[in-house]
């Protein structure tokens, strides 16, 4: 069976102040494009399908358009909620357009139930595991204490169990939405930390022959059964460097696994660049980023005036102007972004309670204050799948 693996489509969202509806409509045709040509058997999207929960008519709209071009082909999509969709809203109707062959997976408890798809050389059980907030899942799933692993793999105990009911030579796909140990994130995902702990172990998908990942925004391969596809279009300069593609997948009878990139359409350039105004304005190697949209971080110590201004004369299409001041580590106006810059919440309130009393916190009071961001994670999460 050859099959489409994408993700993270996140309709609706900007770049910058670009409005890339436009862009994630263009992907959207060369998807349909790509799934005919390509004689593609299946297409799974692996969630993140809007940007929020919430999403504008715009994006709805888009969607509605992709589902009808989708099932007009007559290939099955598989398609999960992820961490920014509201799984209720997407999952309405899901009954309905499932018999239009579009396979919505959003109910947490239907882990174990698998969209099942003939090919020539048998079955294929295709089982959705939507993104799986630990505090609001961990009483289905039986688990004492909320955390991404363990409700994963408990959702990975019904995936394997249902599959072991299953006719001999059954290949298996599993769609999820998760951080996993290996992969390289970006500026552009949302944290999912749970216990200081954000990533489960790719072992955690042992047992079957492909699992289809979607969250992180680059293409990545975890192992050669578990990749991400990566967001089809860029939504931060962090990922400037990202080739954006889909995954072509050939699952073969014996349950091999063959996949190729296959490219999307990139609207612009992305490029960061960093100097001195001077610099950058008169730096004849810059030239090739005059049609890209551009991140610039100047490093003049007094801040020149009308950066913004001159800069667009040379690179029209510059979205964001950081000022680096360069300094030394030991200049106390090194400023206080720069020196939390990587460090997590938990890091940075460990900081604070160093710093206001002269000794960091204790085992205790670091399970307190962990305890206390996990409660604000998941009140989030609550109030972004209410009604």
């Amino acid at each position: 069976m050859k099959f489409l693996h994408t993700s993270d489509w996140h309709l609706g969202r900007a770049f910058h102040r670009v409005n890339m509806l436009g862009a994630q409509a263009e992907f959207i045709g060369h998807l349909v494009t790509t799934v005919r040509e390509r004689g593609v058997d299946a297409v799974v999207v692996s969630g993140d399908v809007y940007d929020r929960a919430v999403p504008p008519l715009a994006a709805v709209e888009l969607y509605d358009a992709a589902l009808h071009r989708l099932a007009d082909l007559g290939v099955p999509t598989v398609m999960i909620s992820g961490n920014h969709d509201s799984a209720r809203r997407l999952g309405v109707g899901a009954g309905l357009i499932g018999r239009a062959g579009i396979h919505l997976r959003t109910d947490p408890a239907a882990a174990g139930t698998p969209v099942v798809l003939p090919d020539s050389h048998g079955e294929v059980a295709f089982y959705g595991l939507p993104y799986l907030e630990p505090a609001l899942v961990k009483d289905e799933f039986g688990v004492e204490k909320a955390g991404h692993e363990a409700v994963l793999a408990a959702a990975m105990d019904r995936v394997r169990a249902d599959l072991a009911t299953r006719a001999g030579g059954t290949r298996s796909v599993v769609l999820a939405h998760a951080f996993v140990t290996g992969g390289e994130a970006s500026d552009s995902e949302r944290d999912i930390t749970v216990g200081g702990v954000a990533a489960v172990p790719a072992g955690v998908f042992d047992g079957v022959d492909y699992a289809a990942l979607g969250h992180l925004h680059g293409c990545q391969t975890i192992t050669e059964r578990v990749r991400y596809s990566g967001s089809p279009l860029p939504y931060s300069f962090s990922e400037a460097d990202h080739r954006k593609t889909m995954w072509l997948v050939d699952l073969d009878a014996d349950g091999s696994v063959t996949a190729e990139r296959v490219d999307c359409p990139v609207p612009r350039a992305l490029a960061r660049i960093r100097g001195t105004l001077e610099e950058l304005l008169a730096d004849p190697g810059l030239a090739r980023h005059a049609e890209a949209w551009v991140e610039v971080t100047l490093t003049d110590r007094v801040r020149p005036s009308d950066p913004m201004a001159r800069l667009t004369e040379r690179f029209p299409h510059t979205l964001s102007l950081v000022f680096d001041p360069e300094r030394t580590p030991d200049d106390p106006d090194v400023s206080y972004a720069r020196r939390l810059a990587g460090r997590s919440d938990q890091e940075i309130a460990e900081d604070f309670v160093a710093h206001v009393r002269g000794a960091g916190p204790d085992a205790r009071e670091q399970a307190v204050l962990r305890d206390a961001f996990d409660a604000v994670r998941a009140d989030e999460a609550v109030r972004e799948v209410a009604p």
